[in-house]
C-alpha cells in the first residue's frame, strides 16, 4: 500500500466521519447561551476589599499562586536532592540553569553584574514558564459551569492562564522597567544614565531630539514587553477554545467540531511545546538586556 494511497484513504474516512455526524446531529442553530467570554471572566470566588483596594480571590489570583507554589517547590526539591551523578529530573534542572544563566543572562550582561542579577532574571523565567504551562492544564475552575458529581455541583473544567490577564505582564513588565532604570542610575549616576541615551558623536543640534526618541522608546517598552506576552498567550487559549469545540457549540454545528479538533490538537502541541518556553525566554532575555544596556559602562 502506496504513502498516496494511505493518505487518500485516511481523508476519506476523515470526510466520511464528518458526513455522518452532520447526519446524525445536523445543525442545531446559533447556541445564544454559550458565552466564550465566560472563559476568561474572573469572577469573585471570595470577596476581599480594603478600602477601594479589591483583593478578592479569583481563579486569574488561583493560577498565581500555584504558578508560585509550582516554581518554589520544584526549586526546592531538585536544591535538596542534587547528585553527583545527575538523574533525569536534574538533567532537565541543569540544563534549565545553563539557559537561565549563561545563555540569557551572561549573555547579555558583564560577568559580575550577571552573577548578581541571575536570581531575579531566572525567577522571572520560570515564573512565567509555569504561568504558561499550567494554562495549558483544564483544572476545575469556570465558576459559570457546573457538574455533577456524586451529587455535587463543581465547578467544570477550563483552560486560563494568568498571563493571558494584561494586568499580569503589565506588573511584570513595570517591574523590570523601574529595576533597570534605578540600576543605570545607581551604576552611571543621574546625569551619566540620561546622558548615555545619546549616542556618542551626535552632532549638539540633534542631542535634543534624539533625546526625546529615547523617551519615547522607553515608555514603548512597557507596551512591548506586556502586551507581547499577554496577546500570544491570550491567542493561543482563543483558538483552542474556539477549534476545541467552541465554534461548533456557539454554532450549534457538531460535524465542525470534527474538522478544528484536529487543528485543536496541533496547536495545543504548538502552543505547549514551544509558545509557553519561547514566550518565558524572550521576557528574559528582554530584561537582562535591558538590565545590561543601562548598567554598561559604554552606554550607546
Amino acid at each position: 500500500m502506496s504513502t498516496r494511497f494511505k493518505v487518500l484513504l485516511g481523508f476519506g474516512i476523515y470526510l466520511g466521519l464528518i458526513i455522518v455526524v452532520y447526519a446524525f446531529a445536523g445543525s442545531a442553530g446559533k447556541n445564544d447561551a454559550f458565552e466564550p467570554v465566560e472563559e476568561f471572566r474572573l469572577t469573585p470566588w471570595i470577596e476581599l476589599k480594603i478600602g477601594g483596594l479589591d483583593l478578592s480571590i479569583n481563579k486569574g489570583v488561583f493560577y498565581l499562586f500555584v504558578a508560585c507554589a509550582l516554581a518554589t517547590g520544584a526549586m526546592l526539591y531538585v536544591a535538596n536532592r542534587m547528585q553527583a551523578k545527575p538523574n533525569r529530573v536534574q538533567t532537565v534542572v541543569e540544563a534549565a540553569y545553563d539557559l537561565t544563566y549563561n545563555t540569557i543572562t551572561r549573555g547579555n550582561m558583564e560577568p559580575q553584574r550577571a552573577a548578581t542579577w541571575f536570581p531575579f532574571v531566572a525567577t522571572l523565567f520560570f515564573f512565567i514558564w509555569f504561568s504558561n504551562m499550567i494554562g495549558y492544564l483544564p483544572l476545575p475552575v469556570n465558576t459559570s459551569e457546573k457538574v455533577s458529581i456524586f451529587g455535587l455541583h463543581l465547578p467544570a473544567f477550563s483552560l486560563y492562564a494568568a498571563t493571558a490577564n494584561l494586568s499580569v505582564p503589565l506588573v511584570l513588565t513595570l517591574m523590570v522597567w523601574v529595576t533597570y532604570q534605578v540600576e543605570g542610575i545607581r551604576a552611571k549616576g543621574v546625569r551619566g544614565y540620561f546622558s548615555s541615551w545619546i549616542p556618542s558623536g551626535t552632532p549638539a543640534k540633534m542631542r535634543p531630539f534624539i533625546f526625546v526618541i529615547e523617551v519615547i522608546s522607553q515608555f514603548v517598552r512597557i507596551i512591548s514587553l506586556s502586551v507581547r506576552l499577554f496577546a500570544n498567550i491570550l491567542a493561543g487559549h482563543l483558538l483552542l477554545l474556539f477549534m476545541g469545540g467552541g465554534l461548533a457549540v456557539l454554532l450549534g454545528l457538531a460535524a465542525l467540531g470534527v474538522v478544528t479538533m484536529p487543528f485543536a490538537i496541533i496547536f495545543f502541541i504548538f502552543e505547549a511545546g514551544l509558545v509557553a518556553t519561547l514566550q518565558a525566554f524572550i521576557f528574559a532575555t528582554l530584561t537582562s538586556i535591558y538590565i545590561g544596556e543601562a548598567t554598561a559602562a559604554h552606554g550607546h
